[in-house]
Order: structure tokens, then C-alpha cells, then sequence
């Protein structure tokens, strides 16, 4: 089975920057990937996800233009480059590895999960 890691978060402050890691324990070239968030009190939303071939991706609205999602399967490792940051993307933040190739945009096809990194947006 494979196994996720998250690593990168911490506490920025407002318009700061943070670059999120996912590393797996095996191959993801099969995989389309996915950040994910759930802040205290509200459900969990895909934030940003990337095809098996790195070809595609998707943003939710919140964060386009802010974020940016790329992969080297090379090194088994997914990133999120999170710019520009807001007090409102305070949150955890999960990878997920995707039973499909592509991207759909209801994020539901995620089955494997890391545990997730805490990040922090604060003055």
C-alpha cells in the first residue's frame, strides 16, 4: 500500500510563502494527486490536483493565482508552492493519491491519504 508523507508547514505570516512536500513510498506514476485542506470547524476541500502525467492540473477558486501544484515522480514527491498567503488558508493540509489518472472536479476519487501538515497564516 502506499504510504504518504507531508512535510513544509509551519507559521507564515500574511503575503508570506510556504512549500508543502508530499513523498511516497512507492511509485506514483499511476496516480493523479491532490492537496487537500480542512480548517477547525469546516469539512475538508481539494485545494489542488495534478494528473498522473503532470499534463493537467485543477485549483480551487480560493486559491488560483496563489498556489501552484507540481510533481517529480522521479522522486516520488508531490509539492504545493503556496504564495501570497491568507489568514483564511490557515489549515491542515493533506496529500492524496487518486485512483484515476486525471482530475475531476468533485476531488472524490482519492483513497490514499497522508497525515497531514499543519499550516499556519498569522501576524
Amino acid at each position: 500500500q502506499l504510504q504518504l508523507v507531508e512535510s513544509g508547514g509551519g507559521l507564515v505570516q500574511p503575503g508570506g510563502s510556504l512549500r508543502l512536500s508530499c513523498l511516497a513510498s512507492g511509485g506514483l506514476h499511476y496516480h493523479a494527486m491532490g492537496w487537500f485542506r480542512q480548517a477547525p470547524g469546516k469539512e475538508r476541500e481539494g485545494v489542488s490536483c495534478i494528473s498522473s502525467s503532470g499534463g493537467s492540473n485543477d485549483y480551487a477558486d480560493s486559491v488560483k493565482g496563489r498556489f501552484t501544484i507540481s510533481r517529480d515522480d522521479a522522486k516520488n514527491t508531490v509539492y504545493l508552492q503556496m504564495d501570497s498567503l491568507k489568514p483564511e488558508d490557515t489549515a491542515v493540509y493533506y496529500c492524496a493519491a487518486s485512483t484515476e489518472f486525471v482530475c475531476y472536479p468533485d476531488y472524490a476519487d482519492f483513497t490514499i491519504w497522508g497525515q497531514g501538515t499543519q499550516v499556519t497564516v498569522s501576524s
